[in-house]
């Protein structure tokens, strides 16, 4: 008998984190799917509609995320809306699109990846560290509605990690940021990726939950 493909979906695939999860999660009995923004244009409610009609994964990992640094007297309506749109809006929709197919199968994951700046928001992060604060809240509440249709909600705070969205930290940042760490290092993107992979198929009971993976207390 031909033993069935699972499916995971993870957000934001042109991105250095996605690209790692995705490369943790690859295994012969699953399809890993990191869609370009060509293939997922997560701005596009209808689109994000159409692409889990045609895909019913076990697994989500909402990954994309953007970033502009800015403090509220200087947080532009348009860049708010944005930053809101892929690090928040885009998550939303993507569950709301994949719980059907999760609660058909009789099981699913969605794991979303939000920031320490949610808990602990540096100074001109408005935006960002918001959008990243209301996914702990999604998180809470999908966790606590849809356990009874055996679906886990996990939220997971990766740390600072070097990738194409943080190529542009100053120095003098990246410096105060390390002297935050307890280890004196930064988590990686594999690391996080090979959490991940832990997280969805070690832990079958944890759901609920949000993972600080790097080593700084506050």
């Amino acid at each position: 008998m031909r033993t069935k493909i699972r499916q995971a979906v993870i957000t934001g695939g042109e991105g250095t984190l996605a690209q790692a999860v995705a490369q943790a999660l690859q295994d012969p009995a699953w399809e890993i799917l990191a869609p370009s923004r060509t293939a997922l244009d997560l701005r596009d409610q209808h689109a994000i509609s159409r692409y889990f009609h045609q895909h019913q994964p076990e697994l989500l990992v909402c990954a994309a995320g953007i970033i502009k640094d800015a403090p509220i007297t200087k947080t532009t309506e348009q860049d708010w809306d944005e930053v809101f749109a892929v690090n928040f809006t885009a998550a939303v929709a993507c569950a709301r699109a994949a719980l059907p197919g999760m609660i058909a199968q009789g099981c699913g994951h969605i794991i979303f990846i939000s920031s320490f700046s949610a808990l602990h928001p540096p100074a001109g992060q408005l935006a960002y560290a918001t959008a990243k604060a209301a996914l702990l809240g999604l998180m809470a509440e999908l966790a606590t509605h849809h356990g009874p249709d055996n679906i886990r909600v996990n939220c997971i705070l990766p740390g600072f990690l070097e990738t194409r969205m943080t190529a542009e930290v100053s120095t003098r940042r990246r410096q105060e940021i390390l002297a935050a760490h307890a280890l004196q290092r930064y988590n990686t993107v594999a690391a996080v990726g090979k959490f991940i992979r832990h997280l969805h198929h070690e832990l079958p009971h944890t759901s609920g939950q949000v993972f600080q993976l790097d080593s700084r207390a506050g």
